[in-house]
């Protein structure tokens, strides 16, 4: 497949990336982080984001549906929507600006926590995903 072949591919990722941040700036804005607080926005939105990936993931790749999932939609929804949604820019800036503002036990709680979260949040969502939906094939 050439270049224009990836074309729809790359639109998909986009538009879904493009609503993906804007959700999360959305969330910023209903739930501004204090100066010198503990980040719980960025947190939040990396933690859920992670799930929903998790989840969507055994949605379009292990469940047994009747019909196919629109090839796009995996893009869209995985690498677009989740990858706009988290952010991994803010989660370091934040880190930087907490460490700048002398609350070093703070930025590394921050630091750990969020990729510790990060992975227990897509295995959660694997994990459940997995006990309730119809799935095709149990990995070992």
């Amino acid at each position: 497949m050439g270049t224009r072949g990836e074309l729809p591919v790359v639109g998909a990722v986009a538009a879904g990336g493009a609503l993906g941040a804007v959700t999360r700036y959305g969330a910023s804005l209903l739930w501004p982080t204090p100066p010198h607080a503990f980040p719980w926005t960025t947190f939040t939105v990396n933690a859920v984001g992670c799930a929903v990936l998790g989840v969507l993931m055994v949605l379009l790749t292990e469940t047994r549906i009747r019909v196919a999932p629109h090839p796009l939609l995996r893009p869209f929804l995985g690498t677009g929507f989740c990858g706009g949604f988290t952010t991994f820019s803010t989660y370091a800036l934040d880190t930087q600006r907490l460490l700048a503002a002398g609350e070093t036990t703070r930025a590394l709680l921050y630091l750990g926590a969020t990729v510790l979260t990060a992975l227990a949040a897509v295995w959660a969502g694997v994990a459940a995903t997995r006990a309730v939906a119809p799935v095709r094939v149990r990995p070992a």
